[in-house]
């Protein structure tokens, strides 16, 4: 019953966030749309920013959908995309407050999840130190999240597909060259 209550929760948010800003939105409005007591919304949040960590981190998360391989992930950041696409109010909301660091830590997640997928699989048999591999996906990261940010703050104009599109032939086999220059620890300054 609870994760029905979270997902309920949620959804009024999401729905209310379709009305006003987030900044406009109390824990009551959440509890009366939804139907519930304000001891329901805490029994379950500490705050509503609580609440948006959750949705980002349990719902959002689905996005990617085991699209974490070499062969894949210009879909799993195509889902991502899409994520962003279906939940236009609340994203956007997010990203416009001041609490724009849960949406980041989403793309954040959810980015270099994806990426460590990749580069362990393009990583098999090398020998290649694990710290080395999540700087090269940390690199890449940035890289991407950047891209989704400028996205967002210039209107969501340009299709998600060309984006990943053009990031595909920017970085077509960097990874494995990333991983070679990488292996045996021997890089040099």
């Amino acid at each position: 019953m609870t994760q029905v209550t979270k997902r309920a929760l949620a959804a009024s948010l999401k729905k209310l966030l379709s009305q006003k800003t987030l900044d406009k939105i109390t824990v009551i409005d959440i509890a009366e749309d939804c139907e519930v007591n304000r001891q329901t919304f805490y029994y379950h949040f500490k705050d509503i920013y609580d609440l948006i960590d959750w949705i980002y981190t349990n719902e959002a998360a689905k996005a990617l959908d085991g699209k974490k391989t070499y062969g894949t992930w210009q879909q799993g950041f195509l889902h991502i995309f899409e994520y962003v696409l279906d939940n236009r109010n609340f994203v956007l909301n997010t990203y416009h407050s001041v609490n724009r660091e849960y949406l980041e830590r989403y793309l954040h997640q959810e980015t270099v999840a994806l990426l460590m997928g990749v580069i362990e699989e393009k990583a098999a048999g090398m020998n290649v130190r694990e710290d080395d591999k999540a700087f090269i996906a940390h690199f890449y990261k940035y890289a991407f999240v950047g891209l989704v940010l400028d996205w967002l703050k210039n209107g969501m104009k340009e299709q998600p597909h060309d984006i990943v599109g053009r990031l595909s032939v920017l970085i077509h086999g960097d990874f494995a060259g990333a991983l070679e220059r990488f292996e045996g620890g021997g890089f040099t300054v």
